[in-house]
């Protein structure tokens, strides 16, 4: 078939979903109206590790509205069928609740009330009085054992480095951090029979619906998980937590629907969070700059009973041209909830020890940052050998530095002043690898001439059912209105988690695939009906447009879909797509790419940090929704600006309570934060990555930020920062 003309696709659009989010019609978890349901509400424990010994529960159960808590001693045993999918969770553990008296975090559901009410569910869940035999919990990464290492290696790193003209050993610490999306976690959960129906905010409807089905023994087919919006999320409901299970054990144990919504506070031990990592970089090059080893040891904080592992070692093996390289990731368990996916997951912190290294190694040998990143450019993936699908970062760099106006940069601390603010400039560069996976959709052309499309996927923010009502418009040669696309619901085909920077990718290529065969489908009908104006004409020389079938150059020789499907009455064309995920064996090395630049003022007196501006240049493949586009960027560079210079988890280590544990404390940006920030995105595609040429915007957006930011601060002060958040204390 000719290739379609592109008309929605590439163009600034407004979110088709945006009226009934501003009107207040679209419905998230807690938002829909399911008869009868009653309100439960979870009692935390108090302590970081022991045993549960008593639970007094009359003073609750004497509440007016009360109908039931539940807990370890009352509650029935679930089977937990095995899934551990082996690499991210060797232990092949996860936590188990109310199925015994451990207590393995502070924040651990050890009960759940369920009331008529949710005031008198949460009123009643305080009265409840649990008494352990506690333990001292570990929560203290430098203090704690580590598992053993993941490693990797290539040459003699340690030998090159003794060798190296030039040798830095350097350590960089990053807390831990929390999502803290808008819309809190919630699940309206209800039986009919022996089948579950969940409403529940979730990054990955299947992943939810397979982790019940697991736990209850069920069929897949027999769990049904919707979710049609979510109130944002950064990676927080990538998978299925406990009170989705407790909100499903408690309506079946009640027989009735039951809406669990975690508050504000319990999101914090409830959810995951972005690890803390240490991560000490040795580095060796010779007296140009150019990188003849690093050793990588990288320690990150897990749950006791979960392994959490991201990919913080690929930056370190692919991004720079360096012939001995060593790493070592332990990871070491703790007595916490298990971490997860933040956004920009892996790479945004080993980015901020990396780029921190070339901008201290430029430093040291008197080179421009963006010079001697220049010098360092890889011909190839040096950890495969494979060959760039596309490599663009020294036009980010080109484009970003005249952008910027890198040229006033001066390259001596602490130089420039505004008045009592110290002024530096900084960059770094930034690289993401969009994991690309299998998904499905269907495609339904219908013979009033509009189209649905459906797929299992999600939508937390960056407006997947814009940009896939997009894909599929082109696709059919429809206009955007005609076309609705559905998600949020596992009835629909199967779609990887909403997360990673593979929706567009993943979710895009099969939407794409389905379109294009209902297409085929009419063009064919088309061609063999004699009373069709397009009777005889090959396939490969039509083309839909505004609802028409034509041929290419002649558009008045066709017609309408919906002329076409009534002649021959035929109700519907319907075809099922699906992309495999990237060639097995892969045939290159796929990765998005950017170069972060920024300028921040310093308080002399105060040591006060202020972000003036930042731009962000990305190599991202095609750009499907440029508004959307700009609309994740922004985001992901003020997630950065939080992670470089705000957020903050803090524990106590005697007990393992978060202290900070709410949006008072917890500091985020706000709008008075947020400076001039700008993006800009190379034109182009990339059609090794996928059949659409997109590589994913989502996660390189915030990668990179902190380490531009920490630089910045060091051009402007003379004074290193090596640990997030830079805050005055260290300045001082």
């Amino acid at each position: 078939m000719s290739p379609q003309p592109q008309a929605a696709v590439g163009a600034p659009l407004s979110r088709v979903d945006g009226p009934l989010k501003v009107t207040g019609r679209a419905r998230y978890a807690a938002e829909f109206d399911v008869d009868g349901v009653v309100h439960a509400a979870i009692v935390d424990a108090s302590i970081g590790r022991g045993r549960i010994t008593s639970i007094d529960t009359g003073a609750a159960e004497a509440q007016p509205g009360v109908l039931r808590v539940i807990h370890h001693g009352n509650a029935p045993k679930l089977p937990y069928r095995d899934n551990s999918n082996g690499s991210n969770n060797p232990k092949g553990r996860r936590l188990r609740v109310f199925q015994d008296d451990k207590v393995l975090f502070h924040g651990q559901p050890v009960a759940v009330v369920v009331a008529t009410t949710l005031e008198a569910a949460q009123h009643s869940a305080s009265l409840i009085e649990v008494r352990y035999d506690a333990e001292q919990p570990s929560t203290d990464l430098t203090e704690a054992t580590a598992d053993e290492p993941t490693r990797y290696a290539r040459g003699d790193a340690e030998t090159a480095l003794r060798d190296a003209a030039v040798r830095m050993d350097l350590t960089y610490r990053m807390t831990r951090n929390h999502h803290n999306p808008m819309e809190t976690h919630s699940t309206i959960a209800r039986w009919d029979g022996d089948k579950l129906t969940v409403w529940d905010k979730t990054q990955w409807v299947v992943g939810t619906q397979t982790e019940l089905s697991t736990v209850f023994d069920l069929s897949m087919k027999s769990v049904r998980v919707i979710n049609p919006f979510v109130g944002g999320g950064f990676g927080s409901a990538s998978r299925c937590w406990p009170h989705t299970v407790v909100a499903a054990l408690a309506a079946r144990e009640l027989k009735r629907p039951v809406k669990l919504v975690l508050t504000r506070r319990q999101q914090y031990f409830g959810t995951g969070f972005r690890p803390r990592y240490e991560y000490r970089l040795r580095l060796g090059s010779d007296r140009r700059g150019r990188l003849q080893a690093t050793v990588h040891e990288i320690d990150a904080e897990t749950s006791s009973y979960e392994t959490f592992k991201e990919n913080i070692m690929l930056a370190g093996q692919m991004f720079y041209s360096t012939p001995n390289v060593s790493q070592a990731y332990r990871t070491v368990p703790l007595d916490v909830n298990t971490p997860l996916w933040m956004r920009g997951p892996g790479f945004a912190n080993a980015s901020f020890a990396i780029e921190s290294a070339m901008d201290e190694l430029a430093q040291r040998l008197r080179i421009d940052p963006i010079e001697l990143r220049l010098r360092n450019e890889p011909a190839e993936d040096q950890s495969n050998g494979l060959p760039w699908s596309t490599r663009r970062l020294r036009e980010c760099y080109t484009v970003g530095a005249r952008e910027f106006g890198w040229h006033r940069r001066n390259s001596k601390p602490r130089a420039a002043r505004d008045g009592d603010w110290l002024i530096g400039l900084g960059m770094a560069a930034a690289v993401y690898d969009p994991d690309g996976q299998a998904a499905e959709a269907r495609a339904r052309l219908n013979a009033d001439g509009t189209a649905v499309v459906e797929a299992a996927a999600s939508d937390m923010g960056p407006g997947t059912y814009t940009s896939q009502t997009q894909v599929a418009a082109d696709a059919l040669g429809l206009a955007v209105r005609a076309v609705d696309f559905r998600l949020g619901d596992s009835l629909y085909p199967k779609t990887p988690a909403h997360g990673g920077s593979m929706t567009m990718a993943c979710v895009g290529s099969a939407n794409l695939d389905a379109c294009n065969k209902v297409r085929g489908q009419a063009i064919t009908l088309a061609v063999e009906d004699r009373e069709s104006p397009l009777y005889g004409v090959k396939a490969e020389d039509i083309v839909a447009r505004n609802g028409r079938l034509h041929v290419e150059g002649n558009p008045s020789r066709g017609e309408t879909y919906q002329q076409l499907l009534a002649r021959n009455n035929v109700p519907h064309l319907e075809a099922d797509g699906s992309y495999a995920g990237p060639p097995n064996p892969e045939r290159h090395s796929c990765y998005t790419y950017g170069a972060v630049f920024t300028e921040v003022g310093v308080d002399a007196t105060l040591g006060l940090v202020r972000v003036r501006r930042m731009l962000g240049v990305y190599d991202a493949g095609r750009i499907i929704s440029p508004k959307l586009a700009d609309s994740q960027a922004l985001g992901g560079m003020v997630g950065g600006i939080g992670q470089a210079l705000l957020e903050h988890t803090v524990t106590d280590h005697r007990d393992g309570r978060i202290v900070n544990a709410n949006l008072a404390d917890y500091l985020v940006p706000v709008n008075a934060d947020i400076p001039e920030i700008k993006a800009i995105y190379l034109e182009g595609e990339d059609k090794r990555a996928d059949p659409l040429g997109v590589k994913g915007l989502g996660e390189i957006v915030q990668v990179g930020v902190a380490s531009a930011i920490a630089n910045a601060v060091f051009n402007a002060t003379g004074r290193r920062i090596r640990e997030l958040p830079i805050t005055t204390d260290a300045l001082l």
